[in-house]
């Protein structure tokens, strides 16, 4: 979907189209949740300081989020992929892969299917999709990404490589802001970079990552479209009004996450090994450490003792804390995407045309 959010709230809001608009908190410590292209037009982007995408665009209009409404046209939208594909992956409320291969609705085409879909998006909910199309999975995603808002590209067979080759490295889905600095520290900055390096090289710099980087700047990815994706991890952040200071504040805040996602994950019978703390100080500075314990954690006092673990050694702390998360994941019964998917040869593809 196309600037999800904020497409909903000019949908529903005629005074607010065509006008710079973001979804968020609009105080000093508000963050953006998302942006109109009027207003990403001044650089204003998700996950902006609320403060800094004012400063950018002084006529930013702010709307507070109604997750409600996006989750119910997400499901409406979803019920329409379901006319076109048995195989629907959703990546998020706003966007899901499709293997169309199986041709469920006899179309004969996958871009004619991305269009027939494009259209009864715009038809049945007042909104835009951008589609990509083609023969695995990150490469459609690149390719969705290629034409926004409203656009459709096609990369067929014989052509993913050299299209992955002309694109910045920091398009790539997978690569982080952090590797990608990495990456661009070693004179990497495209992929047509990548595809240079040998594999032993790769392995140098990137350890286990090396093979799947390889793959990714040849246009290689072979996991296959999965209806029932399980849950990889859960959380649970919080933004202060006011910077903690004190280890006291910091520890208190990390015990009221800590119930939040226990909670959550109470309730979905999920039991992970894996705790991830996520700080924002106050000067954006974002650091993440994470521990993993042998057995899965069984209650609320042990994901607050694995949280403890990791946060005690970044105590006391030189400057405030503004934000401050956790998540749990590696759950019992979690396989990797791995071997069988990495070995399999892609299925017959009905055309893309």
């Amino acid at each position: 979907m196309d600037a999800f959010y904020a497409s909903v709230e000019q949908r529903d809001d005629p005074s607010l189209r065509g006008k710079p608009v973001a979804v968020g908190g609009s105080s000093r410590r508000g963050v953006v949740a998302a942006a109109s292209y009027e207003a990403r037009k001044f650089g204003v982007r998700s996950a902006m300081p609320s403060v800094t995408a004012k400063r950018q665009c002084p006529e930013l209009i702010f709307v507070p989020p109604r997750f409600d409404a996006y989750r119910e046209i997400s499901h409406q939208i979803r019920a329409i992929f379901r006319d076109y594909a048995d195989e629907v992956e959703p990546l998020s409320l706003d966007e899901a892969y499709l293997d169309v291969s199986a041709d469920k609705a006899g179309i004969g085409s996958a871009t004619a299917t991305a269009r027939l879909i494009r259209q009864r998006i715009r038809d049945e909910t007042g909104l835009t999709a951008s589609a990509g199309v083609s023969y695995n999975k990150f490469i459609a995603k690149l390719a969705s990404d290629q034409n926004k808002p409203d656009g459709l590209t096609v990369i067929p067979p014989g052509k993913g490589a050299d299209f992955v080759q002309t694109l910045s490295i920091r398009r790539f889905h997978g690569i982080g802001p952090v590797t990608a600095a990495k990456m661009e520290g070693l004179g990497i900055f495209s992929g047509a970079d990548l595809a240079e390096k040998e594999p032993l090289w790769l392995a140098e710099h990137f350890g286990n990552s090396a093979e799947w980087l390889f793959n990714l700047a040849r246009g290689i990815d072979h996991r296959r479209v999965k209806s029932n994706r399980p849950l990889k991890s859960l959380g649970g952040e919080r933004t202060f009004f006011n910077d903690l200071i004190t280890d006291t504040e910091i520890r208190e805040a990390l015990a009221h996450v800590c119930t939040v996602v226990w909670d959550r994950a109470a309730k979905k019978g999920a039991r992970g090994r894996t705790v991830t703390l996520k700080l924002r100080y106050a000067d954006f500075q974002t650091i993440t450490r994470a521990r993993s314990t042998p057995s899965p954690i069984l209650d609320g006092a042990a994901l607050l003792a694995a949280g403890e673990a990791i946060l005690t050694p970044l105590l006391p702390t030189e400057q405030g804390i503004r934000l401050l998360g956790v998540t749990l994941s590696k759950f019992e019964g979690e396989e990797d995407e791995d071997d069988d998917e990495a070995a399999a040869a892609p299925a017959d593809l009905l055309s893309l045309i």
